[in-house]
């Protein structure tokens, strides 16, 4: 019913990695940063986390490819993005010690698929996309918006899950997973009728917006209580993803589903981030966005907040208000010092995101100016429980020892500095 299909040659070459894979999730290492992690989680960390995300430049750190068929292809990927961080990079990644899936769930807002039109290079590589939004003006188009459609595929799902533990299952386990709970309300509003409009709407039709975030909050909100009522909710608890470029190690959520019931939202990690509202004042924040944001986040047991957008204009009315807040994004847009002093003995990690700028321009790293945008944060977030996540790098500039270069260097400042 379902067309998975690898070659003989591609099976033979999964295997391989699936048994390096293993072998990794084994090493000493990988059971010291696992302890790393809970610690650093529970605020009881000796030290700031460090973390590389690789998806924006994969091609230029992933080894090229071997296997023949699509399907093949896209395993082999996903097998190395299980554990190139630790061959190429040594961050603090830790390598899983087995290959995760996800139920195959959807949830399409208002019923509307989101298209988009791309502007591909002479190789035919995506280089940017726009969206063809749905509505022009919000007043109008608000009431021809239709219900939100969700659902999930068991049956397609199990069969990708056996697919899988036929081709490398005696070695490497297949277990189904899920990353935290995910909402972005504000960007599901970009998608639909782009930013001036969604800025724009705030000012014209107050009301009209309020009505759409309320539609957006509850329509999310009923489907994640629907996911726990089918019992679709798994823990998040441990290697498991969370928002933006952070891990959910923790002994303060479940880590496996209860014997006499089911995981409800409380029991896992969620994020959100509003990057979308950066051009609006924080008292517009407070008014339009917040009050349903927290909504939402109130359901989670701990939650992550935060992208490139700077936080510091809406922490001490806004974020500073959730008691299940547990990570905060301090972005290159962000005031580290404010930031640090607002964290300071908090129950709040410092989440920083350093500049992409360092490692993605150039095919030199530059040192000595590394050095000294890394010992600013470490100066910032004295007295914080402090994280750094890398993000946003798309190309290594022929260089794909600059980000290993760059995790020795934070290394060797935190021994000196932290």
């Amino acid at each position: 019913m379902y067309n998975f299909y690898v070659t003989p040659d591609d099976k033979k070459i999964l295997r391989e990695l699936a048994k390096k894979q293993l072998e990794y999730s084994q090493l000493p290492i990988m059971k010291e940063r696992i302890e790393q992690w809970y610690r650093h989680n529970e605020l009881k960390g000796e030290k700031p986390m460090i973390h590389v995300e690789i998806g924006t430049f994969e091609k230029d750190i992933i080894p090229e490819l071997q296997c023949q068929s699509e399907t093949g292809r896209a395993i082999e990927q996903e097998l190395y993005r299980n554990f190139i961080n630790y061959e190429r990079i040594d961050d603090d990644r830790v390598v899983p010690p087995y290959f995760p899936i996800s139920w195959d769930t959807h949830f399409q807002l208002f019923g509307v698929k989101i298209e988009r039109e791309h502007a591909v290079n002479s190789r035919g590589e995506s280089i940017g996309h726009r969206f063809k939004y749905v509505i022009n003006n919000l007043e109008e188009d608000f009431p021809k918006l239709g219900p939100t459609k969700y659902g999930v595929d068991r049956e397609k799902t199990l069969a990708w899950k056996e697919f899988l533990e036929n081709i490398f299952g005696d070695i490497l386990p297949v277990k189904i997973t899920n990353g935290c709970l995910y909402a972005v309300p504000t960007q599901d509003i970009v998608h639909l009728m782009g930013m001036e409009n969604m800025l724009f709407a705030m000012y014209d039709c107050p009301d009209t917006f309020h009505a759409l975030m309320k539609r957006i909050t509850d329509d999310y909100i009923e489907y994640f209580k629907w996911l726990e009522k089918e019992g679709l909710l798994l823990p998040t608890a441990s290697y498991e993803i969370c928002g933006q470029g952070t891990f959910c190690f923790t002994h303060e959520l479940p880590n496996e589903i209860p014997q006499d019931g089911k995981l409800t939202t409380e029991d896992l990690w969620g994020f959100m981030d509003s990057q979308e509202t950066v051009g609006i004042s924080p008292a517009m924040y407070e008014e339009f966005i917040f009050p349903y944001y927290k909504r939402v986040s109130d359901l989670y047991g701990l939650f992550s907040y935060g992208c490139c957008e700077p936080v510091d204009p809406i922490w001490d009315n806004c974020l500073s208000k959730c008691e299940n807040l547990r990570k905060v994004s301090v972005s290159p847009w962000c005031n580290e010092e404010f930031m640090g002093e607002r964290l300071k003995d908090t129950k709040v990690i410092y989440h920083r995101k350093p500049s992409p700028n360092f490692i993605g321009i150039g095919k030199d790293l530059d040192e000595e100016v590394w050095r000294e945008h890394i010992k600013k944060t470490l100066k910032a977030a004295r007295g914080c429980h402090l994280e750094i996540t890398q993000r946003d790098v798309y190309s290594l500039g022929g260089n794909p020892e600059k980000p290993r270069r760059a995790v020795q260097i934070i290394r060797e400042l935190i021994e000196e500095y932290w």
